[in-house]
């Protein structure tokens, strides 16, 4: 579990944009985590999480898309079982945690899943969801693993 910087990048719904930016991004050989994208009828919003390297990733916005904007997510590894999501969510909400917005990558090699959230409360989110190991660094992914089923 670590704290991204994720961009919000603001988008006319028209063809051809979200390929202007995405290989805006992909020139200046930048690795995006995670992406979504919400649209509306007049324009849409798409929210990039990359690895690392955020000076470069502004640069290349500002040159392929003038308006963007930048926060602080939560981003997670979680393993890619039904109900990985919903345990680290019901934490969350046991503590009283909003989630603003959430998405997840498709599963990704090893059986593991990102999911990026959006919290009300970012140092309290990270203290609930913090490994039990002593001695963990910031950087640790934490690993939730779906409840075990209830029988009926």
């Amino acid at each position: 579990m670590r704290v991204e910087t994720q961009f919000s990048v603001f988008l006319v719904n028209k063809p051809g944009v979200l390929a202007q930016v995405t290989s805006a991004l992909a020139k200046a050989k930048i690795d995006l985590i995670a992406l979504t994208l919400v649209d509306s009828s007049e324009h849409g919003v798409l929210r990039i999480v990359c690895a690392g390297e955020n000076d470069k990733v502004r640069k290349a916005l500002a040159q392929a898309q003038d308006q963007f904007t930048e926060t602080e997510v939560l981003v997670m590894e979680l393993s890619n079982k039904p109900g990985a999501f919903s345990a680290m969510t019901q934490k969350l909400a046991d503590a009283h945690i909003n989630i603003s917005y959430a998405y997840c990558t498709g599963g990704a090699k090893g059986g593991k899943t990102t999911a990026v959230c959006k919290v009300a409360d970012l140092k309290k989110a990270l203290k609930v969801l913090k490994p039990a190991r002593s001695g963990s660094s910031k950087n640790t992914r934490v690993k939730i693993k779906a409840a075990p089923r209830r029988r009926r």
